[in-house]
């Protein structure tokens, strides 16, 4: 009687050895989990209100900016100076941003980052970098490379072979920005990849396109914009998540 006695005790001893030990590593898993959790996604435009976009310098949306079966369209009524609008109720240093898009034949268009407002700037483009938008096929004018789709605009060229789409076709965008790296993608492909205020970087803007603009990419952290540059564009699915 007393061996079976001591037999069962060692079995509930084991018993209780192997719960703990599964319960330990259940909570090692969650642990390591928690750690490399994925930021989450924060909507700046789910296709229902334009809440916390205005326009650049502005407190107030642009009538020339409406939402349309879903997206964020401009009328294109913009220009080089004028018509641009931002997310203007939060600033975003490092962050993933991923948008859909589609455009008019020979239309034009941009996503800024990092922008920063005040009277001494007439657009957002006197400091924030800007992912090209544009109808790459059906653009009247010769296009650069600097000026061609999914472009650091006048900073660094991309690779968008096998991934443009014609106008009016949907396409989908990301800019992953970290203080490290930065790259651009579309359509799947990533089209430009650069180290944000290295050398080259400053090389590059000290030369040419923004060699009169002090204050172009200096800022670490700033607002999200779209632009206005005189041609339909239709924005939706805009999200971002900080990293």
């Amino acid at each position: 009687m007393k061996q079976i006695v001591n037999v069962f005790v060692v079995f509930l001893l084991i018993v209780a050895c192997k719960n703990t030990s599964k319960q330990t590593n259940q909570a090692e898993t969650v642990n390591e989990d928690k750690g490399n959790e994925t930021p989450e996604w924060q909507y700046l435009f789910d296709g229902t209100s334009t809440q916390g976009w205005r326009g650049f310098n502005s407190d107030k949306l642009p009538e020339s900016w409406i939402i349309e079966d879903g997206t964020l369209k401009s009328l294109g009524k913009g220009g080089d100076i004028g018509g641009d609008i931002v997310y203007g109720a939060e600033a975003f240093g490092e962050f993933e941003l991923s948008l859909e898009w589609k455009i008019a034949e020979g239309g034009n268009s941009g996503i800024f980052y990092h922008v920063i407002e005040g009277e001494q700037y007439k657009a957002p483009y006197y400091n924030a970098p800007e992912y090209q938008v544009i109808d790459q096929l059906g653009f009247p004018q010769k296009l650069e490379p600097w000026q061609s789709v999914a472009a650091d605009y006048g900073m660094y060229n991309p690779d968008f072979e096998g991934a443009v789409k014609k106008a009016g076709e949907w396409n989908t965008s990301r800019i992953v920005f970290t203080n490290k790296k930065v790259s651009y993608w579309l359509n799947g492909k990533k089209t430009v990849e650069f180290v944000p205020w290295s050398e080259d970087w400053e090389t590059r803007k000290s030369s040419e396109k923004w060699k009169d603009y002090p204050d172009y990419g200096k800022a670490k952290s700033g607002l999200i914009g779209l632009q206005d540059h005189g041609s339909f564009i239709w924005y939706k699915n805009i999200k971002i998540r900080k990293l």
